[in-house]
């Protein structure tokens, strides 16, 4: 409690004032101020919560916790305090009054005592917000409105033309609210994305989020809901018929967000609050200016803070002040263009600049005569600074800009050094282009990036189309970014998963440029397939399937016969898997692996042959022919017999496993699975064939048959373990298939209903963040049988019938088998006997027809429970029968659980029939099925018997 209060009593620093609460002192630059009690207990308040809006009635009383007041006390205290602040408008931006609501303190502050490092670390910039400028000028009472308008309004814009500044305005607001917002500030660029239809991923890459949909909006909605933070949309004006009815939803269905958008033009967005930027004013044109009075103008106090920066003896002279207030004026007071004539003082004088400007710059005003003026004046600024470039300068900058957003200085170098350019010149070359603000430099974890200011490298792009160079440098752009995906599959098996992605990751926009530049009319198809074949290990590791098929797709069309079969294989073993784990029971993946197969049979390419046989034992899976996938499984084996990778045959055996599961021999499945979990320390690499972590995907497999097996302890602490691990691998597919698979079915068969609504929000969650559709549309119908379950019945089944629906074909993957026979056992608690008979007869010519056994007893059982409900004159009989055959089945399959279950329905049904002492062999008999009291099956059963006793 002392140290908090430690902490409230702290000076705190705004502007140039210093408020002491402890002391009842307020400064201004070290000189006290006189300011009345009811004042300055209203600055302390609002000081002590800054950013946050109090409510009128609450700083009433406080300040007036003696007496009653209305609200006019308030205001003519609120008044007197800006006059103390500042006189009006200047103490206004300390204190805003938000209307209908109450006052919030605005201003960045700052604590005279350091924070506890906790408080530091949370409000260190995140590596989303690029550094703030090194010093803004002009613009802090701009900074200032806007940070207020934000507080307000939600949604701004800054709007104005190209150059004027509106990123650097943008970000010094964003790190005057990293305190605010306990560092909930992130920046995404738009300026790199030219797919308008990839904004919802980008901003969540900007958030560190894993993207892996076509639309990443639902899960980019659940990731931000509830959490309160500003997002800096950058560089907007290219795609805002895509962003705008975006921003627009986010803003609707995220009360706790801000947007902060800069763009050339308004969005036109409901709740969108524009704030125009305006040139920096400059000195007007008059005879006589000293130089006190020129630099009384923000445009001159620019140019001179950016020649100082280069030139740090530089003083300005009377003589050459009116030289600058010219130079200022002619620049319109962008700040771009002033910055870009700046820094040409150090070679050329003040004199020679301004000479260079009057005959250079003026040749460059010949643009569209549609264009505005600014916009002009900025193209013509950067014209002319490109013109002062040495032949090679401007020839590197012509060849850069046809990265995408930041590059490498390996990257830089494999584009650049052409024509006898040398590495050591080109290294020298870009260092002096950074020194002249034409490459900026970009904070990275590993190694230093680099980019061009969009209008630079827009600038550049037209001189590299003027020169005819586009299509060498854009083929040699593509050229290295194939040898450096080349390495990319051979990576993933050394390199752990985070440092992976790390490399490679960040340069998939690069990637996609290359490949839209090599298929376009027809510039350079082999190149474009041989990048599509190195880019797939990255859409696959970031599941981004739906990408992945039109890509290999479009590559498998311009592939000709030079491609040769190989590259044919390779993107035919991508499509197949992009069909198979992206849409389930897609038709057309089977016959594209059995291509893929035939392939790698004739070449002996025993990897793909491999891969090939795998996709077609999942595809099977998939359809419902379940003694196919066996075959494929034994063909699958004996192929990894032959290969000298030990895993080989440890996918075999998981391959075995997974097929015996379903068949319904728990036993077999359990033996090959064993050898798995068994020989999983010798696993020193990742699978070349298999897209989920083999050590985590064996560890849910082997819960599932445990469990059923009637090793309830050993499944549990599985799963907990497997939950723990899949969370930390990262791979969105694995961890979607942990919770599906093991997690949220083992949870409810346990009567854990709490852990199954954990485990089904997470994975509902996690597959709406990385848009894996598959188990999305599984887990919301998870979700509502634990609602049906666990909390409102009759809302829970209205929507796992709605969701089912929904799922549609998706209904016919195995893992949805489970989901149907709970909803038959729903409807008859729901009085829907009919309805829940007709659907369990359903599910049970399903399994008869696909040998999908594995679920077989509990639909029988099910069967029954629902053959009493209906109470016809034979019901009992009927229902006896049921649970007869599957207490045998289960036994046939050693699945105790089912047989637990079963056996525990049959023993209610004699208690019915007054047969107690059968009743109690069947109770007692079924008590050790399973090695758990807790589980709720086994309470039943302990229940029952205790009823008997009594």
């Amino acid at each position: 409690m002392s140290g908090n209060n430690n902490k409230q009593d702290s000076p705190i620093s705004f502007g140039p004032f210093r408020l002491s609460p402890k002391a009842r002192l307020l400064e201004k630059d070290g000189a006290p101020l006189h300011i009345g009690g009811r004042a300055f207990a209203i600055l302390v308040f609002l000081a002590e919560r800054p950013g946050e809006v109090v409510d009128k009635r609450d700083l009433i009383k406080h300040v007036w916790s003696d007496v009653n007041v209305d609200e006019g006390s308030l205001r003519f205290h609120v008044t007197a305090l800006r006059k103390v602040l500042g006189g009006g408008a200047a103490g206004a931006r300390y204190i805003v009054n938000v209307p209908g609501r109450g006052y919030c303190f605005a201003a960045p502050l700052t604590r005279a005592e350091s924070p506890p490092a906790a408080l530091a670390n949370s409000t260190s910039p995140p590596r989303s917000l690029p550094a703030p400028p090194t010093k803004m000028v002009g613009r802090t009472e701009t900074v200032e409105k806007i940070s207020s308008e934000l507080l307000q309004h939600r949604f701004v814009s800054i709007v104005g033309p190209g150059g004027i500044g509106k990123t650097s305005v943008a970000l010094s607001v964003g790190h005057g609210q990293l305190h605010v917002l306990g560092g909930q500030v992130f920046f995404v660029d738009f300026g790199a994305l030219r797919d308008a239809k990839l904004a919802s991923g980008s901003i969540a890459s900007a958030l560190g989020l894993s993207v892996g949909a076509e639309d990443p909006l639902p899960g980019l909605l659940t990731s931000l809901r509830d959490r309160r933070m500003l997002l800096i949309f950058d560089s907007c004006e290219h795609i805002l018929d895509a962003l705008a009815p975006l921003a627009e939803r986010l803003i609707r269905e995220l009360p706790e967000l801000q947007i902060l958008a800069t763009s050339r033009e308004s969005f036109r967005a409901e709740g969108e609050r524009v704030f125009r930027l305006f040139p920096l004013d400059c000195p007007p044109l008059r005879d006589g200016m000293r130089v006190d009075e020129v630099l009384a103008y923000p445009a001159a106090q620019l140019f001179i803070e950016r020649i100082a920066a280069s030139f740090s003896e530089f003083q300005l002279s009377e003589a050459e002040a009116p030289l600058i207030a010219e130079m200022c004026r002619r620049l319109d007071g962008i700040p771009l263009a002033i910055e870009l004539a700046a820094g040409r003082v150090n070679a050329y004088g003040i004199a020679g600049t301004a000479s260079l400007l009057n005959t250079r710059f003026s040749l460059l005003w010949r643009g569209r005569r549609t264009a505005i003026p600014r916009h002009q004046t900025l193209g013509a600024a950067l014209g002319w600074s490109y013109d002062l470039l040495s032949p090679v300068e401007s020839a590197v900058l012509r060849r850069l800009s046809v990265f995408v957003g930041p590059f490498t200085l390996e990257g830089a170098l494999a584009i650049a050094c052409h024509d006898k350019l040398t590495e050591a010149a080109a290294v020298e070359v870009i260092a002096d282009l950074l020194s002249k603000s034409l490459i900026s430099s970009v904070s990275a974890e590993r190694s230093p990036r680099y980019r061009l200011l969009d209008t630079t490298r827009a600038y550049a792009l037209n001189k590299l189309d003027e020169a005819t160079e586009t299509d060498v440098f854009a083929g040699r752009h593509a050229a290295y970014f194939l040898e450096l995906f080349g390495r990319a599959e051979a990576d993933s098996k050394t390199l752990p998963v985070s440092e992976w992605l790390s490399a490679y990751g960040p340069q998939i926009d690069n990637v996609r440029a290359a490949l839209d530049w090599a298929f376009s009319a027809n510039r350079d198809r082999s190149l474009g397939v041989a990048l599509t074949v190195a880019l797939v290990p990255l859409l696959i590791r970031l599941s981004l399937f739906g990408e992945c098929r039109e890509r290999t797709e479009l590559a498998l069309a311009n592939l000709d016969q030079a491609g040769g079969d190989r590259m044919r294989m390779q993107l035919l073993a991508a499509l197949g898997w992009s069909l198979m784990y992206g849409e389930g029971r897609a038709r057309g993946a089977g016959p594209v692996l059995a291509t893929t197969f035939e392939l790698a049979d004739r070449l002996n390419d025993k990897d793909h042959r491999l891969r090939a046989l795998w996709g077609l034992c999942i595809d099977q899976f998939n359809n419902g022919e379940f003694g196919k996938a066996l075959q494929f499984a034994h063909r699958f084996t004996e192929a990894a017999q032959q290969s000298p990778d030990p895993t080989d045959l440890m996918l075999a055996d998981r391959l075995m496993a997974v097929s015996l599961h379903y068949l319904g021999d728990q036993k077999g499945a359990r033996h090959h699975i064993d050898r798995v979990d068994a020989n999983l320390h010798l696993l020193a690499e990742k699978p070349r064939i298999f897209p989920l972590d083999l050590r985590i995907s064996t560890h849910y497999f082997r819960a599932r048959i445990l469990w059923l097996q009637g090793l309830a302890d050993q499944s549990l602490t599985l799963v907990a373990k497997n939950v723990e691990e899949g969370r930390a691998n990262h791979h969105a597919l694995t961890y979607c298939s942990v919770l599906g698979q093991s997690a949220c079915p083992i949870a409810y068969l346990a009567g854990d209903l709490d852990a199954a609504e954990h485990y089904g929000t997470d994975l509902l969650e996690h597959a709406d963040r990385n848009g894996i559709r598959l188990w999305r549309l599984w887990a919301a119908c998870f979700r509502a049988l634990v609602t049906a379950r666990h909390g409102d019945r009759d809302a829970g089944l209205a929507l796992l019938r709605s969701e089912l629906n929904e799922a549609g074909d998706a209904k016919y993957l195995p893992r949805f088998l489970f989901l149907l026979g709970e909803l038959s056992a729903c409807l008859g608690e729901a009085n829907e006997v009919g309805a829940g008979l007709a659907l369990v007869q359903e599910a049970l010519a399903r399994c008869h027809a696909r040998q999908e056994q594995w679920y077989a007893p509990e639909l029988l059982r099910i069967k029954g429970e629902l053959i009493l409900k209906a109470a016809q004159v034979s019901s009992q009989s009927a229902a006896e029968q049921c649970f007869s055959e599957a207490i045998d089945l289960a036994r046939q399959q050693g699945a105790r659980f089912w047989e637990l279950r079963s056996a525990s329905s049959l023993a209610q049904l004699r208690v019915r029939q007054n047969r107690k002492a059968e009743t109690r062999r069947i109770l007692t008999a079924a008590s050790g099925l399973l090695d758990r009291a807790d589980i709720a099956d086994m309470q039943k059963i302990a229940a029952l018997l205790g009823a008997l006793s009594d």
